[in-house]
């Protein structure tokens, strides 16, 4: 066979410039682009884990409430104003009732390690109220009261009682009073324990209450069981 230029059986030369492509394996070349890829150049601007957990997070909460939204009446705005419903529900329960309260345990007991007179207590109480501390105030006189129960005999002097025991202990030589005295208790609790805050007509009425049951006769038929 003749080519021209005289050249006979030669097969004509392959140039760099004559754009022949080149035939990579595949394998070899997804290596090269991995390698290639993995530069650090190429991952500047990447979010970091943190970005990325968020992402992933806010994607799950927005798939979270369009399929909450989808299942409400009313779709999206059915779904807020379920919502809305709920807190104020929560809210209004909050209110009415307050912290829950906690089951009385040793911890509750109604006086501390230092022994006063219902005098004493009395003289705390009115300093506190003076001075617009309304929680200690209501927090001695409920001392009062109980520690003038237990100078008169009406009760029997315990450690550890708490203002719940006392007020069920003194309504029955004073059944008058059983009511005021629980009402107290529960004040008492609210303050030490609920979390509730006292004003000044809480402690109007257990000033009141203590001044009341300083002028109370006891019922002696039963006075008799309450210190038993």
């Amino acid at each position: 066979m003749s080519f021209p230029g005289g050249a006979t059986g030669a097969r004509p030369p392959i140039h760099a410039d004559d754009q022949v492509p080149v035939d990579i394996p595949r394998v070899p070349a997804r290596e090269a682009a991995e390698r290639e890829l993995s530069k650090p150049m190429y991952h500047e601007n990447d979010p970091n884990l943190l970005e990325r957990a968020l992402d992933r997070f806010w994607e799950w909460l927005a798939g979270v409430l369009d399929a909450a939204a989808g299942a409400s009446p009313g779709g999206p705005l059915g779904l807020v104003v379920i919502a809305l419903v709920v807190v104020a529900l929560a809210a209004a329960l909050w209110w009415r009732l307050g912290t829950p309260h906690r089951t009385a345990v040793a911890g509750d007991a109604l006086f501390d390690d230092r022994p006063l007179s219902a005098a004493e207590h009395r003289t705390t109480a009115e300093a506190h109220a003076a001075a617009g501390r309304w929680n200690q105030a209501v927090q001695e006189r409920m001392r009062a009261i109980v520690r003038s129960l237990e100078e008169r005999a009406l009760l029997e002097p315990r450690p550890g009682r708490t203002a719940d025991e006392a007020a069920a202990e003194a309504g029955r030589p004073l059944p008058a009073h059983a009511e005021a005295l629980r009402s107290a208790a529960r004040t008492f609790d609210d303050v030490t324990y609920g979390g509730r805050t006292a004003d000044q007509q809480a402690y109007t009425r257990l000033r009141d209450l203590d001044t009341e049951l300083g002028r109370a006769k006891p019922d002696l038929t039963t006075a008799q069981g309450a210190i038993g």
